[in-house]
């Protein structure tokens, strides 16, 4: 009957459909062929039950597709996803307990935003990326109550302390800041004696390391959202629990680039003094200094953002403490803890600007 009725509705609709029975991974591997190499657009697994078998079928999604998955069973292991193409690739995992397929899409079930009043981990806080997610968190109205910051690195975690322990307290919001190589206490365990043992309701992870990768997928509680925004060579796989995504609504995300339409809501955020990028900023140079600069980068030898001003000639790329100590006039000039400026920007132009 149920053969009968679709065979039916592909008819009136112009759809092929292709049958196979048995599923087993070495089949759905053979299914690529289909879409030449492509992959699918949209995939509904029902009733899912195997691990392998979820992670076989997850290969074959297209670049920005999605893989819905309904059910009311946990699958018997975790699975290995591509964390690499989640960051790149836009691929999306939704699910719903069932029974109604359509019920995974939309924007009332797929969460985008970090949770009201929730605990949000940032992994690779210290670097440029994860400070900008951990001002944002802090200065997000409608944002988590307690941010907690970690990194291997004691140097940049003790500029993030001083830049964003303030910025907190205005806020009314719990910065923690945590170096897992300086406590006995595991970070799995702040976390959990900081939620009572449920897991943070968002993790975002600045670091392209697989490894730390499936390590943060543990920090999350079921119903939560785990964002990859670090890229990792697609290929990179990680164990994750993909039974959470269907019978709790977990979000599996990651974010690679950003489009006109973002750029301008920042800046609009900018100017109407909702967001303050400026904090981000950590070193300046000349169009001189710019292979210097992304060197720099590259080594992290910078807790923040370096910017290059290719309108200047003869300004070496200089830290700001650097900068305020050589020219005081500009470091006068700039907020409390070094933070960059309007105004110390003017005073930088009127000094190394030749034209």
């Amino acid at each position: 009957m149920i053969k009968a009725l679709v065979e039916a509705q592909a008819q009136a609709r112009d759809v092929q459909v292709i049958e196979r029975n048995g599923l087993t991974v070495e089949m759905v591997e053979e299914l690529r062929t289909l879409t030449n190499g492509a992959g699918f657009d949209d995939t509904i697994m029902l009733d899912p039950r195997s691990a392998s078998l979820v992670s076989a079928a997850a290969k074959l999604i297209a670049r920005r597709g999605t893989f819905n998955m309904v059910g009311q069973e946990p699958l018997d292991a975790l699975c290995q996803i591509d964390v690499g193409r989640m960051h790149y690739d836009y691929t999306a995992y939704l699910g719903n307990p069932g029974p109604d397929i359509a019920a995974s899409y939309g924007a009332a079930r797929n969460r985008c935003e970090l949770r009201k009043g929730g605990v949000a981990v940032f992994v690779g806080a210290g670097g440029p990326m994860g400070q900008m997610h951990v001002q944002r968190a802090i200065e997000l109205p409608d944002g988590p109550a307690v941010v907690l910051a970690t990194d291997l690195n004691a140097e940049r975690l003790a500029v993030l302390k001083e830049q964003f322990t303030p910025l907190a307290e205005k806020n009314n919001k719990t910065l923690i800041i945590f170096n897992p190589n300086a406590s006995a206490q595991t970070l799995l365990e702040l976390v959990h004696s900081l939620t009572g043992g449920q897991g943070a309701d968002d993790v975002v992870v600045s670091v392209p390391v697989g490894a730390v990768m499936a390590d943060a997928a543990t920090l999350m509680k079921p119903d939560g959202m785990l964002n990859f925004f670090a890229g990792v060579p697609n290929g990179t796989y990680a164990p994750l629990n993909m039974s959470f995504t269907y019978l709790h609504n977990a979000q599996y995300t990651g974010t690679s680039g950003s489009t006109l339409g973002d750029q301008q809501l920042v800046i609009d955020k900018a100017l109407t003094g909702k967001l303050s990028p400026n904090r981000s900023v950590a070193a300046v140079g000349g169009i001189e200094v710019a292979a210097e600069g992304a060197q720099a980068m590259m080594e992290g030898r910078y807790a923040g953002k370096i910017v290059i001003f290719p309108q200047l000639t003869g300004l070496p790329l200089m830290g700001l403490e650097q900068l305020a100590q050589e020219y005081p006039k500009i470091g006068a000039a700039m907020g409390p803890e070094r933070i960059w400026t309007a105004e110390a920007e003017r005073l930088l132009f009127e000094t190394f600007w030749k034209g």
